[in-house]
């Protein structure tokens, strides 16, 4: 009877909470060398905030209002402008930024100042797992420290016994090549290069020079589809230095195919994600709502739908509340919620009943708050991306 009365007092509470409009911030790639991926990750997290304020179950049956941003992925003074204009529009939590650089440098200059809470759906740079954060920073998207692991293991897998490694020199590129090249060689298979490049020359003819010297079964392409990679596959392809590419996240994207078509068939690489229950529930939800389920749209969603369950877990859309609240209704224990489900998980947080949030993307995060996440194998056969296996 005592626990009755309980729940009684705190459905209450809630329901006569004073409805408002919340103000969300997302930044992300708008311009820059992933421009083709970030209209459907702000989509994807558009459509968590729009099922919160449809669900009339967020605080008292209060709204959300999302801002954009641009983060530019790869200018760190503008993203840090962008996010100071998020500040300044009143949001209490930021879903983003995506690349490692920028994030970075949004979470150090704007996030921990301000105390304002970020989840980023995209950025996989392993030194943000050490990252001073004051428990203000999350991801939904693993860290490269097991990325590029599974990403050796696939090349591996492949029969390919030598590699020539090329990389954006950015704290994603950086990162992401130590890593695959030591669990490259722990592999058995030979580096013949290693070579930086920048993102945004108009001519890379010298650094396909440089590798095609240098040789390989393969050419691992650690960067952006949207600049700077894609020229080095087009350089690769006219002067026949290498027809099978090993891809790293980065590169993996409609426009990449769009543009190369079969001419990239065999090549192969991974990106977080998952075949389990929760992504097949996403993917048909999505569509169902006119979002297209790609590259990284699944953690977008997961990081908006988490900001707004971790306001009903602690009752305030402050962004201290939202910050301890966010491990909780990811890690659980509680009821599970999947995507197309967040206004029951809304009701039940709000009214003071644990939720185990999995979402799109199964997510369950470390004691740092990232997620240990699953990637998925990728291949182009028929000049399309397809899944080939989870991994």
């Amino acid at each position: 009877m005592i626990k009755f009365i309980t729940t009684l007092l705190a459905l209450f509470m809630f329901s006569t909470s004073y409805a408002k409009e919340v103000k969300v911030g997302i930044i992300l790639g708008f311009t820059g060398p992933i421009e083709s991926l970030t209209p459907g990750m702000a989509a994807g997290a558009e459509l968590a905030f729009n099922e919160a304020s449809n669900s009339g179950a967020l605080l008292g049956g209060s709204t959300v209002s999302s801002i954009r941003a641009d983060s530019t992925c790869i200018d760190s003074a503008a993203a840090a402008s962008a996010a100071e204009f998020l500040i300044s529009q009143g949001v209490t939590a930021i879903m983003g930024a995506d690349c490692s650089g920028v994030t970075g440098a949004v979470l150090s200059n704007v996030a921990v100042p301000n105390g304002v809470p970020m989840i980023s759906p995209s950025a996989t740079s392993p030194a943000l797992t050490t990252a001073e954060d004051n428990g203000l920073f999350f991801r939904t998207a693993p860290s490269d420290a097991r990325g590029g692991e599974v990403l050796a293991d696939i090349t591996s897998d492949r029969g390919i016994s030598s590699v020539a490694i090329t990389y954006v020199n950015t704290d994603y590129g950086v990162g992401l090549a130590d890593v695959y090249e030591a669990a490259a060689i722990a592999r058995g298979i030979d580096v013949t290069a290693k070579t930086a490049h920048e993102g945004d020359k108009a001519d890379y003819s010298a650094e396909v020079g440089v590798l095609s010297s240098a040789g390989g079964d393969a050419l691992v392409v650690i960067g952006y589809l949207d600049q700077g990679g894609n020229q080095i596959i087009q350089g690769s392809l006219d002067t026949g230095a290498f027809d099978t590419f090993v891809l790293s996240d980065g590169m993996i994207g409609d426009s990449l195919t769009d543009t190369f078509g079969s001419d990239l068939d065999g090549s192969f690489g991974s990106m977080p994600g998952s075949l389990g229950a929760g992504a097949m529930k996403f993917k048909a939800y999505a569509e169902a709502n006119g979002v297209d389920p790609s590259v990284y749209v699944g953690e977008s969603y997961d990081a908006a739908a988490l900001i707004m369950l971790a306001m009903c877990k602690g009752g305030s859309d402050d962004s201290a509340t939202v910050a301890a609240n966010i491990m909780s209704v990811a890690n659980g224990p509680g009821t599970k919620i999947y995507a197309g489900e967040l206004g029951k998980g809304l009701e039940l947080a709000c009214a003071g009943f644990a939720v185990d949030y999995d979402g799109a993307t199964d997510v369950n995060f470390t004691e740092v708050g990232e997620a240990f996440g699953a990637f998925l194998e990728k291949g182009i056969e028929g000049g399309q991306f397809t899944d080939v296996a989870q991994r």
